[in-house]
């Protein structure tokens, strides 16, 4: 999805008291004194005895900590830490220094296990002007030179745009050609680079997004699945099984179809995890059947859900804990 619309969005909602808060990656604020925390999603049953183990490792966006409390970097990974979280994404490029980002891994444990191109929906692969498209091949450098300075594994980029002014079949070739410039630094760098399926009208099938990773022909090319993003025009466990071992990353977060017909189109997003359509049970059996999530060295699984205190954080954290039940 277009963080930058959704942020928007978000913050509409907000004006209108809406549920979802101050969005995903701008502040949110906390609980009035005195407020009954918002309820948790329920436990599903207990998988089939003999079910192999899940073994997904929880993060979250580094964005999502907004604590009044956690004023620093090395603060906010002290906060993902006390409420269970393992690992986290930041951005980049980004005014955040990298050693400042080394600093509170090394303090904390919490890992920095993926970057987040930062300028991916300002500068586009496809843009029609080749000094825009040199710029957003440079930001897709700096990303690996930060992302192996971290030790995190993978950069999300949001590969290209289409509109009435950018085609797909030109968003396809300029894309693909950008990224294939940087990918022998990404080989070099040990950095994969994750193409992520977001509402920029291109790329819009489970089948088209795995040739568009196979057709760039690296191992260090992949998908970061995004499961929330898929249901307003799919089902999330055919994405999961149809990409198979293409998926590098996850982002998790929910969607009803019901609010987005009744409310609008963003306020879909304006529900809890595991009570939106993205049907755990099938999702997370795909994602067995496709072994990401019974990988023994364990899988990255990122929250990008609507942040906030400490309260808010625990609750996304209890909340993930159940859905590797489903």
């Amino acid at each position: 999805m277009n963080r930058r619309a959704f942020l928007s969005a978000v913050a509409a909602s907000v004006a209108g008291g809406s549920v979802l808060g101050a969005g995903v990656r701008g502040v949110a604020p906390g609980l009035p004194s005195g407020a009954t925390p918002p309820k948790t999603a329920p436990i599903p049953p207990a998988r089939p005895e003999g079910a192999p183990a899940r073994t997904l490792r929880k993060a979250a966006m580094l964005g999502m900590v907004a604590d009044d409390a956690a004023t620093t970097t090395l603060d906010r990974f002290k906060l993902l830490k006390d409420c269970g979280f393992e690992g986290v994404e930041v951005d980049s490029p980004s005014s955040t220094p990298v050693q400042e980002y080394l600093e509170a891994q090394a303090a904390t444990g919490i890992i920095a296990h993926g970057v987040v191109n930062s300028v991916h929906w300002r500068l586009h692969l496809n843009n029609p002007s080749t000094e825009v498209r040199a710029r957003a091949v440079e930001s897709l450098r700096t990303c690996l030179r930060d992302a192996q300075a971290l030790g995190a594994s993978s950069v999300l980029l949001v590969p290209a745009v289409v509109n009435a002014d950018m085609a797909y079949d030109e968003a396809w070739r300029l894309s693909q050609e950008g990224i294939k410039t940087v990918l022998p630094e990404a080989d070099e760098r040990g950095v994969t680079i994750a193409v992520e399926n977001v509402w920029n009208n291109f790329l819009l099938s489970p089948l088209e997004a795995a040739r568009f990773v196979d057709d760039l022909a690296s191992p260090r090319a992949a998908w970061h699945l995004d499961i929330g993003n898929v249901i307003n025009f799919g089902w999330p466990e055919q994405w999961a099984r149809m990409l198979g071992p293409r998926v590098a990353k996850l982002h998790i977060k929910d969607f009803s179809r019901t609010k987005r017909d009744k409310q609008g189109l963003w306020q879909g997003f304006d529900v809890q995890l595991g009570e939106g359509d993205a049907g755990w049970p099938r999702v997370m059996a795909a994602l067995d059947q496709i072994g990401y999530s019974t990988d023994p060295a364990g899988r990255w699984a990122t929250a990008e859900v609507r942040g906030g205190d400490r309260v808010r954080l625990e609750q996304v954290s209890r909340q993930m804990d159940a859905l590797w039940r489903a």
